[in-house]
């Protein structure tokens, strides 16, 4: 909501305060990136890691929104679809985990992809989707946001690479001790398995994940309009001085 709020408010009602703490905006917004990758990434919590991801996420929409051109607005209206399908099926998973084992610490886990196949194979899609792996959705909000950051500013496309890199470290690292490795609790023996009510709503998020990450075109094009609107909202004003001497006589 906040960052819609930036598109349909701040922008178009104040396009030159928008301009003119576009830097600082854009400082902001990588280190939300970078910082809350970090803080994520040592989380003991799986809850608390996936919230403090959303702010990794949300540091590359801000970002793509204050490029002011369309490549990054198109790609963080497009991430913020892609948080609310990703991260939104992550707290979902989480969830299941939590009724089945009342544990959301990592250091609980380990090894579950042995019992609970079905559900590792649905966590481990919905994790390369939110770190941005090519052909799920998120590669591109991301890819699209990092092209415009670039042609902005070429530091902060940079740094929002780094972020994209730092997104891998820690959601992988999560999944290798939650899933693999050695069983390190008996109680995880005994978990069951995705039952059919919870097969068929992540297999729904599963398909809506594939689709836009192959096939993103249709969402893009119905963004278009409104987007070029935006930007020409937000150029700066160009100001031709005519000398008074130019003027007719009339006019003077």
């Amino acid at each position: 909501m906040g960052t819609y709020g930036m598109l349909r408010f701040c922008l178009p009602l104040f396009p030159q305060a928008s301009r003119h703490f576009a830097p600082f905006i854009g400082v902001l917004a990588v280190i939300g990136i970078i910082y809350g990758s970090l803080v994520a990434m040592v989380q003991p919590d799986l809850k608390r890691l996936v919230a403090y991801s959303s702010v990794a996420h949300l540091g590359f929409v801000v970002l793509g929104i204050f490029a002011f051109n369309t490549l990054g607005i198109e790609g963080a209206i497009y991430q913020m679809c892609n948080h609310g399908v990703s991260t939104g099926a992550l707290f979902i998973l989480v969830g299941m985990l939590y009724d089945r084992r009342h544990s959301r610490l990592i250091r609980d886990f380990g090894g579950l992809a042995t019992t609970v196949p079905v559900y590792a194979t649905f966590f481990m899609i919905v994790t390369l989707s939110s770190l941005g792996l090519p052909l799920l959705n998120g590669f591109v909000g991301e890819i699209l946001i990092i092209l415009g950051a670039f042609d902005a500013r070429r530091l902060f496309g940079v740094l929002a690479a780094v972020g994209v890199v730092l997104a891998a470290v820690y959601l992988l690292w999560m999944f290798q001790r939650v899933f693999l490795g050695e069983m390190t609790s008996d109680e995880n023996r005994k978990l069951p398995d995705c039952n059919w009510r919870e097969r068929a709503i992540l297999v729904a998020v599963v398909v809506v994940i594939l689709v836009m990450g192959t096939y993103p075109q249709p969402f893009l094009r119905r963004l278009d309009n409104s987007v070029a609107q935006v930007v020409r909202r937000v150029e700066p004003a160009t100001v031709t001085f005519v000398s008074p001497a130019a003027l007719p006589e009339r006019t003077r």
